[in-house]
């Protein structure tokens, strides 16, 4: 079976690159990059991956089974840009991927997509107007269009199904995995050499976005007894951002919160490593892998009792009403307080991190496009 996948996601990315010269994914790119990165082990199928410039240096190597198609468009790549390739090629692939919310207008052979959320019909006000419209109208056609939909948890299913009036079998949930990221013990004075932090502190990591629930979270930690712990905010400024970066002042705790916009994958690690817990109180997550990134490096967590969390944490985090900022202040200060209850939450959290792969997500994609090609 030849697969052709839409790999824009992979090596455009929303929020530039690092200084290494790579893409700084998120959300759908890193999706899409972490199941072209397994593909490329596939030796039962062959794949050709669509690109709109050439592959990043971390992306796979071409083999006999897997390569890559690079060609550019002045604008509109996927819509009509890689419409036109398709057709080109419509006699070489059996069928095709958009590991993205959108499909090209022509598709020759059964398609599938991959959505990763609907928080766009949840909040329509928390997105640009341009953003919402593509999603909506792009999307909705992408959806109903593609023979099969893939999503990243039930939650995310059950919302797909209900607001676009799907078949249940045309939908397949497909958890996302973990990276290995560097396990290296650094001491904490590397944190304050580089970033300016130092003591104790609380960690949150997430895009600055109005459905992460971020300026909640300063309200509440503006509200606990404990005063000489810090909040370290790791995430890209995404869109709507202004609202939470102004939230330490209006809280009174502007020399207490620190926002680090871009931080290293090895660094990152040891950010886990050291807080005294992490907190994701999102409004709403198509799963929340930061989640599982936490429990995998020994960190305690605290997450909302919404949406797809609970899938993500299953009985290894503490669980709070995202709405509430006195439940979130609350949690947070028995967290602080109760040494055993951290210690129980990051022997829980470990064992629930062996249930997720990157591995595990690309044999289930590949089980859905054979599906198709019978």
């Amino acid at each position: 079976m030849v697969i052709g996948i839409n790999g824009y996601e992979a090596v455009v990315p929303r929020f530039g690159y690092d200084k290494e010269g790579l893409p700084s994914r998120v959300g759908s790119g890193e999706f899409s990059f972490r199941l072209i990165s397994e593909f490329s082990k596939d030796t039962n199928n062959k794949y050709i991956i669509y690109l709109p410039k050439a592959p990043t240096s971390d992306m796979p190597q071409e083999t006999e089974n897997f390569r890559y198609s690079v060609f550019t468009t002045k604008k509109l790549w996927t819509m009509t840009g890689l419409s036109k390739r398709l057709y080109a090629d419509k006699e070489k692939i059996d069928v095709f991927l958009s590991p993205t919310h959108y499909l090209p207008l022509f598709v020759p052979c059964p398609s599938v997509v991959s959505i990763l959320d609907v928080s766009y019909l949840h909040f329509p006000k928390l997105f640009k107007k341009k953003d919402l419209y593509q999603l909506k109208i792009w999307g909705g056609y992408s959806i109903r269009k593609s023979s099969a939909v893939i999503t990243i948890s039930e939650s995310s299913r059950s919302d797909i199904i209900r607001a676009y009036g799907l078949s249940p079998n045309k939908v397949t949930v497909a958890y996302p995995g973990l990276v290995e990221r560097e396990k290296e013990d650094k001491p904490m004075d590397e944190l304050d050499k580089k970033y300016g932090v130092k003591g104790k502190y609380i960690l949150f990591v997430g895009t600055l976005q109005p459905r992460k629930n971020i300026k909640r979270l300063i309200e509440a930690f503006s509200k606990l007894k404990d005063k000489d712990v810090d909040l370290v905010v790791v995430g890209k400024k995404g869109w709507m951002y202004d609202e939470i970066i102004n939230s330490p002042s209006e809280f009174g705790v502007g020399n207490r919160v620190k926002f680090l916009d871009s931080v290293e994958d090895e660094d990152l690690s040891t950010f886990y490593k050291n807080a005294i817990f992490f907190i994701l109180p999102s409004l709403y997550e198509g799963f929340g892998l930061p989640v599982l990134e936490a429990m995998e490096y020994g960190c305690p967590v605290i997450t909302s009792n919404v949406s797809s969390l609970p899938e993500a944490g299953g009985d290894a985090v503490l669980y709070v009403n995202p709405e509430d900022v006195k439940d979130i202040t609350e949690k947070m200060q028995k967290l602080l307080q109760d040494d055993s209850l951290r210690k129980e939450l990051v022997a829980k959290g470990r064992e629930q991190v062996k249930k997720f792969s990157w591995k595990k997500t690309a044999e289930q994609t590949i089980k859905v496009l054979e599906g198709l090609n019978k």
